[in-house]
């Protein structure tokens, strides 16, 4: 992995080189989720892709964005290329009506040997991956934190013995996430990848959705649907293919310059005919 490269891509070249510490943890975290968008275009575009950290790093300096097992797996390779101590644990996002479980749908992150003031015990929960999710890392200590317009909680897993709970801000897309404090190898996580990737029934396969956080709120592009959730809130429909694209490049950061023109007239075509069946009460 070209860490340098990586480096850029986060538009902090000078942490090459840079002391790690939990403000320098903090600086990366806030500038991977706002500059590398949650997407997972790959399956829209018929392309598929792994788990393996490198590639899903390659893909991001690249340009391109990824879901959990890619943000957070690649992340993982650049802080541990830093010097950071970080181990890669299973979780389980428990979405609305569902029961909470470490299904393995979620590839989680820890960082130790980092204490703050804030955070004497130097243990954080760092996740890149949760969408709509954390702006920054939270300290695994059991409480409630606001990041911008959202308020998470953390507390001792029900379902996990020894894990944690994350609690979602209740107008967020899902309720909450569980996992537990065992290492994971990256392998583990291949055979849901797969599902998530292939499933008729996969959120990921029946909506092609691209989200991107930032200090004050989160861009959330389902189908065609722009909504904004925080500051400045609205929603609207992308009713061209210009005006998508052009969405995709301005809020997502994702100009798409490895995907050619008829690529995406193809996807254009796709998400529209989602879009109808949406409308006329299909699955979407």
């Amino acid at each position: 992995m070209n860490t340098a490269a990586y480096l850029r891509r986060l538009g902090l070249p000078e942490r090459l080189s840079a002391p790690i510490g939990a403000e320098a943890l903090r600086a990366l975290h806030t500038a991977h989720v706002e500059k590398v968008a949650y997407e997972a275009l790959e399956i829209w575009l018929g392309r598929p892709t792994t788990v393996d950290p490198v590639e899903s790093a390659e893909r991001i300096i690249g340009g391109r964005g990824g879901y959990c097992y890619h943000l957070n797996g690649a992340f993982s390779e650049l802080a541990g290329a830093l010097g950071y101590d970080v181990t890669r644990h299973a979780g389980g996002v428990q979405n609305r009506g569902e029961q909470p479980g470490v299904t393995g749908n979620h590839l989680v992150l820890t960082v130790r040997g980092l204490p703050s003031e804030a955070n004497p015990g130097g243990e954080w929960l760092v996740d890149l991956g949760l969408g709509d999710g954390l702006h920054e890392p939270l300290p695994l200590v059991a409480g409630t934190y606001r990041q911008g317009p959202f308020t998470y909680g953390l507390r001792p897993s029900e379902v996990a013995p020894g894990g944690w709970r994350f609690e979602h801000d209740p107008s967020g897309s899902f309720e909450g996430m569980d996992f537990g404090m065992e290492p994971a190898d990256i392998s583990e996580f291949a055979g849901m990848h797969r599902r998530l990737t292939t499933s008729p029934e996969s959120g990921f396969v029946r909506v092609a959705t691209v989200q991107r956080r930032d200090a004050y709120g989160v861009d959330t592009l389902r189908g065609l649907v722009l909504t904004r959730l925080g500051n400045n809130a609205h929603s609207v429909t992308l009713g061209s293919a210009r005006d998508y694209y052009a969405a995709l490049a301005d809020v997502f950061l994702l100009p798409l310059d490895d995907v050619s023109a008829g690529e995406k007239d193809k996807l254009w075509r796709r998400l529209s005919e989602a879009h109808e069946s949406w409308l006329a009460g299909g699955a979407a």
